[in-house]
């Protein structure tokens, strides 16, 4: 238990430094900039921001929340991004342990935040993010068969893959308007991480997207005025849901099927 936590805490602070990268992403992807190069710097005064600065969560707290040189105000936002990247690569830790298959779920996280924030921020998901994360989730859980020879869930990823692209799909063509195609580009990356874990983890993530997607337009509809034509980004649903279906999913389904068939 003691190597476990141990791991959950280092994967944490590891998430913590890779959400604050997932900050440079996340505003120039989008613009087609570099995520390299130039250094981050404050876009008032343009001075570049001191490596002592860029401490994920505390270099914000440290500033109070403003640039050093100019003092102009610093986004909470950002911190918030580190944090939920920390939260979440330290719940997947604790979810598959020491398991080969964990690197693929931290990359999963990595991408479905930035994407998440983009999608919020722009109505749209990148294909510069979407499109790689093909070959990425192949070779990181091919990767994971091969080390632990469960190819039996390798096979049931691209089972996920073809299935989840198949329903997006199919409402895409059926209603193009209520649905942009990069939730169908992005559908079958989610697909194959949750039909690694279990067809019912599969069932249980795409249904509760739908669910919580749902849930949030009835929302907008009732108390932010919101109608029909309304734009609501569905990418943060669908990885909301593909999370819960890779953490509890089987268990919902189990919970399920135990009330209904018995």
């Amino acid at each position: 238990m003691l190597v476990i936590l141990l791991l959950t805490c280092f994967t944490g602070l590891v998430g913590l430094m890779i959400g604050s990268f997932l900050n440079v992403v996340i505003w120039r992807v989008p613009r087609g900039e570099s995520v390299i190069s130039p250094p981050s710097a404050c876009p008032r005064c343009e001075n570049p921001i001191r490596p002592r600065d860029n401490v994920p969560v505390l270099g914000w707290l440290m500033l109070r929340g403003r640039c050093r040189d100019c003092a102009e105000p610093i986004s909470a936002r950002y911190p918030l991004v580190e944090a939920f990247t920390g939260l979440v690569f330290a719940v997947l830790a604790l979810r598959f342990g020491f398991d080969a298959v964990l690197p693929a779920y931290l990359y999963l996280a990595a991408v479905g935040v930035a994407l998440a924030m983009i999608d919020i921020d722009l109505k749209r998901l990148p294909d510069a993010l979407t499109l790689p994360s093909y070959p990425v989730a192949a070779a990181l859980l091919g990767g994971a068969a091969v080390l632990t020879g469960e190819y039996d869930d390798l096979i049931r990823a691209g089972i996920g893959a073809a299935v989840a692209f198949g329903v997006y799909f199919a409402l895409w063509f059926a209603y193009p308007a209520g649905m942009g195609f990069g939730d169908v580009k992005l559908a079958p990356t989610l697909g194959a991480y949750l039909g690694w874990v279990s067809y019912g983890a599969l069932a249980v993530g795409l249904f509760t997207g739908f669910l919580y997607g749902g849930i949030f337009g009835i929302g907008v509809v009732l108390f932010a005025g919101g109608g029909r034509k309304t734009k609501v980004p569905f990418g943060p649903f669908m990885l909301a849901g593909a999370l819960t279906g890779i953490l509890v999913g089987q268990q919902l389904a189990d919970a399920y099927l135990g009330a209904t068939v018995g």
